[in-house]
């Protein structure tokens, strides 16, 4: 598998539908967006760049290709957090933390709820 690469927010969102519906056509990602949908060049030009970019296969049925995520959800989102803690925060997830708690208004339920993800 190629090394992970950051992806654009247009090839994220597309991502994220093949993430949630699993193996799918450029058409059925098409029908599951939201008015006003964008052109099937569009979708089925930022899919074959996320699947140039390693994070699509497809199967061909015929005329028709079927495309599939091969990288995980999960491990891209440890991708993206591990760059947001390294680029803005130097590394320290501390300071990412401090940072939700001042600007998000944590409250301390969703604290006590941190300490304990932090402790398994």
């Amino acid at each position: 598998m190629k090394e992970i690469q950051k992806l654009t927010k247009a090839e994220e969102e597309v991502m994220q539908y093949y993430w949630e519906f699993g193996p799918s056509t450029v058409s059925a990602i098409i029908d599951r967006m939201e008015e006003p949908k964008p052109p099937h060049s569009t979708v089925s030009s930022i899919t074959r760049i996320l699947e140039s970019k390693g994070f699509l296969d497809h199967n061909t049925y015929g005329r028709t290709h079927e495309y599939f995520p091969i990288v995980e959800k999960k491990v891209y989102s440890k991708f993206s957090i591990g760059k947001l803690v390294r680029e803005y925060f130097g590394g320290s997830v501390s300071d990412l933390v401090s940072f939700l708690v001042k600007e998000e208004d944590l409250s301390v339920k969703e604290l006590e709820e941190i300490k304990q993800q932090l402790k398994k």
